[in-house]
């Protein structure tokens, strides 16, 4: 879609993953004028796993009957940590149902195509650059498509921001806000072809190994995700994956089920805990990854995301309704599961005492906080 030059909205949201959407759907709903920025570059999901509690989240931007098209259900949540037992959470235990092993394109597609509908105006393949602080206190900001549209660069004005970018925090960090970083942690993934005979594996695989820890779950269509995460001192790379994978006692035999791609190997993607010294300030707030990203050991990406988006456009529309406080609830709101995060990520991780001697463990067995540092 092209957006005229000097074009005027109340809201330009920058990002079209799922907290972006979610901030701009809400927004659409409460009748603001939006438009969302969607770059549509930079590295693809690792995660794809969305737990059952999403369903609420969705509900409330309209959207929960996107999960029954293209998506399969994840019945149970497997994980050897610990011993080499392997223990199981089974969804029927869960008050909201079970998950979902996404499609993750489709996934985010979805959202977009629920947040047009609700009257978001989409600016595909375009970033957002904001050039200057109006008297009235809004934004012109550049929005810059792909080559060759060099010349086409156009403006708009609006009166807020979202900040959507993910870790990067774009917005935010031109705005004078820090990334601040917590460890070193990557991700090694791999998308395996589909079986033949396709699996009935229905669940999610968690085991971990001496310096770091195995994740793999089906995908749509009869694929699987392999992913290896591990600090960025670790040598990582496609040489060192297939024996990795191959000491794994559960991991593996999964994988064996599937060929690997034909072309290209092992992808490697930052995976680390990081987050905003402020999440918002004169006239932009930050939402999802680019407010706070998680170890993905939570598998809370995606629904923190959400909830950060919806909280995000909440605030803003409060804000732009006259309510100076909306932002710092939602500051508030943001450091609240940040802090249950950052309790549960400690607990899990000390549960695991098998490779103490190994700097993977012994830098998440610390008794003291980690000292966080500008990335």
């Amino acid at each position: 879609m092209s957006v005229r030059g000097g074009a005027r909205y109340e809201v330009v949201v920058a990002g079209g993953g799922p907290a972006g959407v979610a901030a701009a759907s809400v927004l659409a709903r409460a009748g603001r004028a939006v438009l969302l920025a969607d770059a549509g570059r930079g590295p693809g999901s690792v995660g794809e796993a969305l737990p059952a509690a999403a369903r609420v989240l969705l509900r409330d931007l309209g959207a929960d009957r996107i999960l029954t098209d293209g998506h399969l259900p994840c019945l149970a949540n497997r994980s050897a940590w610990g011993s080499t037992a392997l223990g199981s959470t089974d969804s029927i235990l869960d008050p909201h149902g079970h998950g979902w092993h996404l499609d993750r394109p489709r996934f985010d597609r979805q959202l977009r195509e629920r947040a047009l509908a609700q009257g978001v105006r989409l600016a595909d393949r375009t970033t957002v650059r904001p050039l200057a602080r109006n008297p009235d206190g809004g934004w012109t900001v550049e929005l810059r498509g792909p080559e060759p549209r060099g010349p086409e660069r156009r403006t708009a004005h609006c009166r807020w921001l979202v900040d959507a970018t993910g870790r990067r925090a774009a917005l935010a960090r031109s705005c004078g806000a820090r990334v601040l970083t917590r460890d070193r942690l990557v991700a090694v993934h791999l998308t395996l072809d589909p079986a033949d005979p396709p699996g009935a594996d229905t669940t999610t695989t968690v085991e971990s190994a001496p310096d770091g820890w195995w994740y793999t779950a089906p995908l749509p269509a009869g694929r699987r995700l392999l992913a290896w995460y591990t600090d960025a001192d670790t040598p990582v790379g496609a040489e060192t994956f297939p024996g990795r994978l191959a000491a794994t006692r559960y991991v593996a035999p999964l994988a064996a089920a599937h060929p690997w791609p034909a072309t290209g190997g092992p992808r490697r993607a930052p995976a680390h805990g990081a987050h905003l010294d402020a999440v918002h300030g004169e006239g932009w707030t930050a939402a999802g990854d680019a407010a706070a990203a998680f170890d993905p050991l939570s598998s809370q990406g995606i629904l923190t995301a959400l909830f950060t988006g919806l909280r995000a456009g909440q605030a803003v529309h409060a804000r732009l309704g006259g309510d100076r406080e909306a932002m710092a609830e939602y500051a508030r709101a943001v450091a609240a599961v940040r802090a249950t995060h950052l309790r549960n990520h400690r607990a899990h991780y000390a549960a695991e005492r098998r490779w103490s001697d190994r700097p993977f463990w012994q830098r998440r067995h610390r008794t003291t906080t980690p000292e966080e540092t500008p990335a």
